[in-house]
This record gives structure tokens, sequence and C-alpha cells, in this order.
């Protein structure tokens, strides 16, 4: 089970951070070398020059974030790696932020990233990770009931959330009573409050909610969350949470983040596999661009914190020298 947003409820039980119940810099430049996972190629950055190079035998360990912002693209021989590598560099994230702030804000996203997380529900993090510091929120949500197959909520309770020990009242799912917009205002209304009490950092840079750790994925056409290439709402800069009627892909109705929430966070962990997602990788991490053509995953740019791909081979197939 998990929280159904209401800001009056927030209003009246976060200050216990328990709720309701109820069902790049993106892109990638010099390398640097660093222990990260089961022999994944990585790529790493402070420039725009982009070599390539085989990493062998990492094992992950997340730098603290410095000011400004950093990125890494890191290859997977399979998803079995990836998995592997992802639970670590997720756990550890889980145990530098419960440590610092006594609180880690984990933010999901739907599609095949619920699968990436499969390890997390295994030994040995099933039971190392402090699970009761987690507070868990979704970047978009299709505007339908939870227990529907649209569900981004449904996909991660059955694949994720019903396996771990989170606190039922720390999963904010949306209020799936509501209309779009009255869902977008309310869990809007519900990450204010909890910025409020302490759960939910701000970002000094940009005056947004700083999410610790942004679990997201991409779509075929370059799209993350439910900002979609050409749609108006990639251009929102005040709102925090708002709505689509017209979504390219259904459902049409969903709520979702903006890029000033996105950009703002501490981490973004980005999981793109297939050799589906290959065209906008190219793109995203070309150093040609235009400002008029971008898509969204090349808006996803951090302002202060750390932003790192976890792929496959086909998904960077169309990089030089790969």
């Amino acid at each position: 089970m998990s929280t159904s947003v209401s800001a009056a409820v927030a209003a009246a039980l976060l200050p216990i951070l328990h709720g309701r119940r109820s069902p790049p810099a993106s892109r990638v430049p010099t390398i640097f070398r660093r222990r990260i996972g089961p022999s994944p190629r990585l790529f790493s950055s402070s420039s725009h020059s982009f070599p390539i190079l085989t990493a062998a035998a990492m094992a992950t360990a997340p730098a603290a974030s410095d000011a400004g912002s950093k990125s890494k693209l890191l290859v997977f021989d399979s998803k079995e790696e990836l998995a592997v590598s992802l639970a670590k560099y997720t756990a550890e994230l889980s145990e530098k932020f419960a440590a610092e702030r006594g609180a880690f804000t984990v933010v999901l996203s739907g599609g095949s990233l619920i699968d990436a997380l499969s390890k997390l529900t295994e030994p040995p993090y099933l039971e190392s990770v402090d699970w009761s510091k987690w507070h868990v929120f979704w970047v978009d949500e299709r505007v339908v009931p939870k227990d529907h197959e649209d569900s981004n909520y449904k996909l991660a309770f059955d694949g994720f959330l019903s396996k771990v020990p989170i606190p039922p009242g720390q999963v904010y799912a949306i209020n799936d009573a509501l209309s779009a917009e009255g869902a977008a205002d309310d869990y809007e209304a519900c990450l204010k409050q909890l910025v409020k009490n302490g759960v939910i950092a701000m970002s000094t840079a940009t005056g947004f909610p700083r999410f610790d750790l942004q679990l997201l994925g991409m779509g075929p056409d370059g799209h993350i969350a439910s900002l979609f290439p050409g749609h108006p709402l990639v251009n929102e800069k005040e709102r925090w949470v708002t709505y689509i009627k017209d979504s390219p892909k259904p459902p049409p109705e969903r709520i979702t983040f903006t890029f000033p929430v996105i950009n703002s966070s501490a981490y973004i962990a980005m999981v793109v596999t297939g050799a589906g997602k290959a065209g906008p990788v190219q793109k995203a991490l070309s150093d040609k661009q235009t400002s008029s053509d971008l898509l969204p995953i090349e808006i996803a740019v951090l302002q202060d914190g750390e932003f790192t791909w976890f792929t496959d081979k086909p998904a960077v197939s169309l990089l030089q020298n790969k």
C-alpha cells in the first residue's frame, strides 16, 4: 500500500513522516576511471571530447557530489550486470543520504526501470539497506486507478515495493480520485509540505526541490517522464508538478515532474537499454546540437549533481568508437 497524496492529510501527518494509506550534464565527455560494478565500459565527464575505453573489473562507489555537475556513461554486457551495478549504486547512495540527512528521497519512473531494480529485492540488499529511511515518489504517473495495468504505481508495487519493507506512509502515490489537473496540484502541494518538514531537500542553486536520486528511463522518441518532444510542457519553468491531457503515448492523461525539478536532482541514474533507444542516445551524447531540435533527454542537464547513464551495447551502438 502507499500514501495517496492529499495536502491536508500530508500537513497533519508529515511531522511524524507518515501519511494516509491507500492502494546532462547528460553530455558525456574526458574519461576518468572509477570502479563501479561488474565490468561495464565507462565514459565520464568534464569536457566535450568523447573517447571510449574498456574499464575492467569495476566495483561501484558513488562519490559525494561536488559543486557543478558530472556525468558518466556505463555500458554493460548484459541486463543482469546492469542490474547488479544499479543495485550497488542505489544502496550506497541510500547509505550516504540516510547518514547525512536521515532520509533518502527516491524518484521512480515506469517502463523497464522497475525490472532493473530487481537486485535490490534480494540479498544482501534486502537485509542491509535501511528501508525505513526511504521516501518514494514518481517522476510521472498515469491518471488511472492504482490497480490499472497502465499505472506506474502498480508496476512499481508488483515488481519492487511489495518486496521491500519501505514504510507504506513513505510511498507517495498520486490521488487517483482527482482529475489530472487536481492530481498534479495535490502532488505538488505534498512535495512542498515535505520540503517544509525537511524530508525533501531544496536546491540552493535552483530554488526547486532537490531529490537525492531520480531513477529514470527514456522512450524511443527521447522523452523522459511525461515530457514529450515538441510538447509545450518541456518549456514549463515555474511549476514543480504539472499535467498533460494529450499525451502522444497512451493513456492521454498524466501528471509529471517538470524539468526544473528533474534538473535539480543530486543524482540521476538514466537506465536505457536496447537498440530501439540508440538514436536518442546518439543525439543526447553528441556534441553537434542546436537548441531548436533538442529532445527532452537533452534538456535533462543537472545544475549541480551527478548524471549516470546505465546502458547496454545495443543502446550505444550508434556512438562512434563504440
